[in-house]
């Protein structure tokens, strides 16, 4: 059994990555991979924050200062994503184009975009119909079939909309509302799984008490360490979860579910850093990195950072360039390989 993390199918952004070709060397040499597609938040988000109305946007500075040409464009990194390495890790892409951007070229339908998830299976037949008239229905169906999908998000669901907001939370204990994100997610996959998919690795919950931001809001900025009931609210979460996508694997024929830890990877670079080459943990790189994010994260925030290739955030919430190179390498190297 390959296990799948979704952690929570409600979240911001459905991003879809891309390529065709007569096939691509995998990451061990030994197949080929038509396509990959990725599905999230604004952990994986290339810049759709861009084209849809809300305030928290990352196209200004300081925000991928270290992308190629110091480009702000939407991710909320100071440079790539983790699927951006994992896209040119596999050979598919250098960069993930934002399905929204209306520069968006009908070839950058063939090597990579995203799509927002607020319409994530509706959108998703769309593109598959789009994908039928450029290549066929029978090419499509078996590029969909024979790609990789990779689904990272849940983080926003339990960050913003539970353990900040109160609405949820005055609507659903934890445990409810865990079981609320799970059905979602169940129903989420049944879905895609209609349209032909069967490859899926999906990320768990990371560990929500070691984000800086989190702390700060719940008054522990000056914790050295973690929030343990935050983060025992992702593992239990994620324990529930790989039990019903074992059930899930069982009920649908031919689907490959594969659960990436991400959980344990960055708790294990929070609590090991020197093992990976990092040194700050509990803080971001903008202004004081334990609240600063979106539109408190701009251009007239001080970076503070001296190497942010040292720095496990970016800002209080998301992760650096390196975090990402770090995670993308590991899940490539134990997940996408087992999906291969």
């Amino acid at each position: 059994m390959r296990h799948v993390n979704h952690g929570g199918c409600i979240c911001l952004l459905l991003c879809i990555l891309l390529s065709f070709c007569a096939g691509i060397e995998t990451i061990d040499g030994n197949g080929k991979i038509p396509a990959l597609f990725t599905f999230g938040d604004s952990l994986v988000d290339p810049g759709n924050n861009n084209f849809i109305p809300t305030w928290v946007k990352a196209n200004h500075a300081p925000y991928g200062q270290d992308f190629m040409g110091d480009e702000q464009n939407g991710r909320f990194s100071n440079g790539k994503l983790a699927t951006d390495f994992i896209a040119s890790g596999l050979g598919v892409k250098e960069t993930i184009p934002p399905f929204l951007d209306p520069n968006l070229h009908t070839q950058d339908l063939l090597t990579g975009n995203a799509i927002p998830m607020w319409k994530q299976v509706e959108l998703f037949k769309t593109y598959k119909a789009r994908l039928e008239n450029m290549v066929g229905v029978e090419n499509s169906s078996n590029i969909i079939e024979q790609a990789i999908f990779v689904a990272v998000a849940g983080s926003n669901d339990f960050l913003v909309n539970y353990l900040i907001v109160p609405n949820r939370r005055n609507q659903f204990t934890v445990q409810q509302y865990q079981e609320f994100l799970l059905k979602v997610c169940s129903n989420f996959i049944k879905e895609i799984y209609k349209l032909g998919v069967r490859k899926v690795g999906i990320a768990g919950l990371p560990p929500l008490g070691c984000v800086p931001g989190e702390k700060t809001l719940h008054g522990q900025s000056e914790l050295n360490g973690c929030i343990e009931e935050f983060n025992g609210i992702s593992s239990s979460y994620n324990q529930k979860l790989k039990e019903i996508l074992q059930g899930l694997e069982a009920r649908l024929p031919g689907i490959r579910l594969e659960y990436i830890s991400i959980y344990d990877y960055l708790l294990d670079m929070i609590t090991n850093p020197s093992l990976y080459g990092l040194e700050i943990t509990d803080r971001g790189c903008c202004g004081t990195g334990l609240i600063e994010t979106g539109p408190t994260c701009n251009s007239k925030t001080p970076i503070t950072c001296t190497n942010t290739s040292t720095t496990i955030f970016w800002d209080a919430v998301h992760p650096t360039q390196a975090t990402y190179k770090i995670v993308a390498d590991l899940v490539l190297r134990q997940h996408i390989s087992k999906l291969l």
